[in-house]
């Protein structure tokens, strides 16, 4: 159970909310790469922490991310043209630069300009990843640029995707760290089910329960789930959660290729986050197969990529087959991050936590609570909250079956030496 004031406290966003200058201190996605791949092509929309924003990219090649609305009559500059490095609205022709710069007045005389006294809201961003990455905190308190390992990799095996999910980012964010649900929800009723899930031969579902082991860090925390398999072995799995919204798990491409792979859950508003998912071929190059994720429902087939809204929604139940529940699939909605959002937006906009029961196998769920508690407060009290040092830029994940005695950290996890756990849990 989480406490009203908490639940409110960790749950709104916007500008000036004690979570929402938390996570500003954070490099926060606000677009695809892909979404203005060209100088001087069209602006497109952003909305991040319930501020309305336009992200270009200028002649030469720099990138913008403004106040959505002109500070001469507030009018949106998605309609203004992108040339000659800078942004000009086509009501009245003032133009801006990537610093947030007047650099020119049309409807004014070159007398009466006073252009060199206005200076529209400008955040600095940086491109990694395929994701153009904004910092919206304090100028002072520019945190190291987010080089996670996935962003570093090349394109060519590397594959990132977004889509609108429907609720609060917070209830998204947990449903991605809860590995107890997955080999539950996302289960096949049979192997030969052409759908996305984990097939019932698969040790992962024939394992029982997990055992979570959460080793907390300077960056958020190390977990793993331990599932006992038999009389002599476990189903190992790591994973990491990275302050303020980062997750990293191992995972296979539509192949089979081993990847790790991972979710951020970005606040659009209150009621609504866009969640990037990402992940990287650790052996060869993603094919056209890999990036079209019909196992988990994120692909262009999914998602509409003018909007990023998934076609399966709450008004059409996500287009769930009883049918298929009683015969293929646990849930009878394909994609397994379909699911996910049917069932997380299943909760409401902004769940009420009063009426939960959290249990062991929530662990994970209540410490990053605690850890954004905590970050909220460091903030609040002027200090740097955990996450926005570079300690994150090597992790990996992994997932094994290993004999019960086995040291699972040293099989899985030997660049988590004891010296980068602050406490076990």
């Amino acid at each position: 159970m989480l406490p009203r004031h908490e639940n409110e406290l960790l749950t709104r966003v916007g500008p000036g909310t004690p979570m929402g200058k938390t996570i500003r201190r954070y490099w926060v996605p606000a677009c695809l790469s892909s979404e203005i791949a060209e100088p001087d092509c069209p602006p497109v929309r952003v909305r991040i922490l319930g501020e309305d924003l336009v992200a270009f990219r200028d002649t030469g090649g720099r990138i913008g991310l403004l106040d959505e609305f002109c500070p001469h009559r507030r009018v949106s500059l998605f309609f203004g043209r992108n040339e000659e490095c800078g942004l000009r609205c086509v009501y009245h022709g003032w133009k801006f630069d990537v610093e947030g710069n007047c650099l020119d007045q049309l409807n004014e005389p070159e007398e009466h300009q006073f252009k060199h006294h206005i200076h529209i809201t400008a955040y600095p961003t940086v491109e990694m990843g395929g994701i153009v990455w904004a910092y919206l905190g304090p100028p002072e308190k520019l945190p190291a640029p987010p080089k996670f390992a996935w962003t570093q990799v090349p394109e060519s095996h590397r594959h990132v995707t977004k889509v609108i999910q429907e609720c609060n980012w917070l209830q998204a964010l947990e449903g991605g760290l809860d590995t107890s649900h997955a080999p539950i929800m996302h289960r096949l009723l049979k192997d030969d089910a052409r759908r996305g899930g984990v097939k019932p031969s698969n040790p992962y579902v024939r394992a029982g329960a997990p055992t979570l082991v959460v080793d907390i860090t300077d960056y958020g925390y190390q977990y793993a789930g331990i599932r006992r398999l038999g009389a002599d072995q476990v189903h190992a799995r790591i994973y990491h959660f990275i302050m303020p919204f980062h997750q990293i798990r191992y995972s296979t491409s539509e192949r089979g290729l081993p990847t790790d792979a991972g979710h951020i859950w970005v606040p659009i508003d209150d009621e609504n986050c866009m969640v990037y998912n990402w992940c990287y071929s650790k052996t060869e190059a993603l094919d056209e197969t890999d990036r079209l994720e019909r196992g988990l429902g994120n692909g262009p087939i999914h998602v509409d990529q003018v909007t990023f809204r998934s076609k399966a929604r709450l008004e059409n139940n996500y287009f769930i087959d009883r049918a298929v529940q009683g015969t293929e699939s646990y849930t009878g909605i394909d994609g397994v991050n379909v699911q996910d959002r049917a069932i997380q937006e299943s909760m409401g906009k902004i769940v009420d936590r009063l009426g939960e029961h959290l249990g062991p196998a929530d662990k994970a769920i209540a410490h990053m609570r605690r850890l954004l508690v905590r970050a909220v407060k460091t903030v609040a009290d002027g200090g740097t909250p955990p996450g926005v040092a570079p300690t994150y830029y090597a992790l990996t994940t992994n997932l094994e079956v290993l004999p019960r005695d086995a040291d699972w950290r040293a099989a899985l996890a030997p660049d988590m030496t004891p010296d980068r756990i602050l406490h076990t849990v």
